[in-house]
Formats: C-alpha cells, structure tokens, sequence
C-alpha cells in the first residue's frame, strides 16, 4: 500500500478517518501495488498476543494494517465498555516496534456515523457458549468487522483462536458475504504459568492474578485425564468444579463442543482434537475466556 498517502511527521502512520484509510488503499491499486495485505483488527490494550498476529501477518503479507478501535456495539455490560482498557500510545510505541505500515484509529462517530441496524444470521454458531451468555455480542462483532473489511479490503485477516467461537463466526459471515478474504487463525498466546494473554488481564488485582492460572491447567489436564475415561457431561461437572476449588474463581460455563460446528458435544469424538473443551471463568470482577483441544 502507498506509504506516501498519510504519514506522521514521526512514528508510526496513524489514520483516523475513513475516507483517508480508503484514498490510501485506492492510491496503492492506482500506482501498481500488486503486493498482499494484512489486516489485524483489535480493541488495543495490546499484549503479546497481538503482537503475535502481527508478526504472522508480517511474515505473510506485503503490507501490515492493524486497527485499534473499542467496538460500542459488541458490548452487553456498558459498565464493561466502560472499563475496558485503553492504551493508544503505548500501543502505537508496540506496532510501530512491531513493523506494522499502517494503524487505523477511527473514533465511535467514524464508523457508526448512524446506527447500525443489521442484524447477521451465523447459521447457530452465535446460540451456544458465549452467545448465550453475551446477547448481541457476536452481532456486534459481524457489525464491526464486516465495516472494517470493507475500508481496508484486506486479502488476509489474522485472529486469534483464544476467541475461538468469533474466529469461527467470522469465517462463516465471509462465506455468507462473499468476501475475497482469507481467515487466518492463530495459536493462543499464553503466560509462562499458562494464563491466555487478555486485554481484561490488566485489570485483575494481584491475587486475582495469581489465582487466573488455574483455569489453564485444569482445562489442560482435562485433555488427559477426563476425555473417554467419564462421560462428557461428567467431565464438564469436574473441570467446574476443580476451577471453583480455587475461592477467588467462579466458572460461568464449561463446554466440549465440536470444534467445527461449535455444537455441544454429547460423548467423546473419534479423534483427540475434534473437540474443544471451552470456559468462561471470572476472577473478581475479570471475566475470562479460554479453550484447549480435548
């Protein structure tokens, strides 16, 4: 893409505007550019997860975009909008570190200039796990990403598989829209005690900290000590119960689900890794997600 477009006196080029974002992507087809783009879509608060889908989208693209943008509309709690951790300098210091050509920034104005009122059908997989507990959160995300796609036209869009259940609905919403995009979904990014890395992670106290790691190994063990030695009802039953042994954790779910389908899984598949074994745990006021292979 054209570097020449928009760039800060110093740092990293930043741009906020919509129309600059798309002037420049047009720029880039006009003079010839015939290269790749990467496109990594955050909420900034940004860890080394992230950076660990920019360095994928470096190693596989000619051109690198990240957008740093807290999504209104996939918020259910507004207290949890609210306190959602926001870093925008420190984060620029990070991509701009990182390699990455062009930042996007766009205020709430910027990309809902109006309310957006579409509302997307992801064939089921927004009804289980985290849809159930979230409503409109994965609406919002269709909502958000889809306009995100349509300003950067990316070729390739990179997202983690610690939000398993987004990284399948965003493959299914480019399917049902016809997007000439490929969905690259990367590793999770943990701690060395196992915790996955979180923007939320900011925001526990120090016990809750310490206690967070648990989920990970008691999930993890599952895959070894749980799967086709109980039945998998049972299996979830334990994995709750071993989590909320710890006094500073309380699980809001445990699932084993397909991990193509997302749908409960009623016994054990053939194969280890045709399920996942999916929570959502909070530790004080942190609600956290993770899942592992079973």
């Amino acid at each position: 893409m054209c570097r020449k477009t928009y760039r800060r006196q110093a740092g990293i080029p930043s741009i906020s505007s919509i129309l600059r974002m798309k002037l420049c992507r047009r720029a880039s087809e006009l003079a010839g550019f015939r290269g790749t783009v990467g496109f990594v879509p955050t909420m900034g608060a940004l860890h080394a997860g992230h950076l660990s889908l920019v360095g994928e989208c470096r190693r596989a693209c000619d051109t690198a975009v990240v957008s740093i943008f807290v999504n209104p509309t996939q918020f259910n709690d507004p207290k949890d909008l609210e306190n959602y951790p926001r870093t925008e300098e420190a984060d620029l210091k990070l991509l701009e570190a990182a390699g990455v050509d062009f930042v996007f920034a766009p205020t709430v104005e910027e990309i809902y200039p109006e309310p957006d009122t579409r509302v997307f059908d992801f064939g089921g997989l927004d009804r289980v796990m985290e849809g159930e507990h979230r409503p409109g959160h994965f609406n919002g995300v269709g909502q958000v990403v889809s306009r995100l796609f349509d300003i950067v036209k990316p070729d390739k869009a990179f997202f983690g598989e610690k939000d398993f259940q987004q990284l399948a609905i965003i493959r299914h919403m480019v399917r049902g829209l016809s997007l000439p995009i490929e969905i690259v979904g990367c590793p999770i990014v943990r701690d060395t005690d196992g915790l996955a890395r979180s923007s939320r992670n900011l925001l526990l106290t120090p016990e809750h900290r310490r206690a967070a790691p648990r989920i990970y190994e008691v999930l993890s063990d599952a895959a070894v000590s749980l799967r086709g030695k109980v039945p998998v009802a049972e299996a979830k039953r334990l994995i709750a119960e071993r989590i909320d042994a710890n006094p500073l954790l309380e699980t809001e779910y445990i699932e084993i689900a397909s991990a193509e389908t997302l749908q409960p899984a009623s016994e054990w598949g053939r194969a280890a890794g045709d399920l996942r074994c999916f929570a959502a745990v909070r530790a004080g006021t942190v609600r956290l997600i993770d899942n592992v292979a079973i």
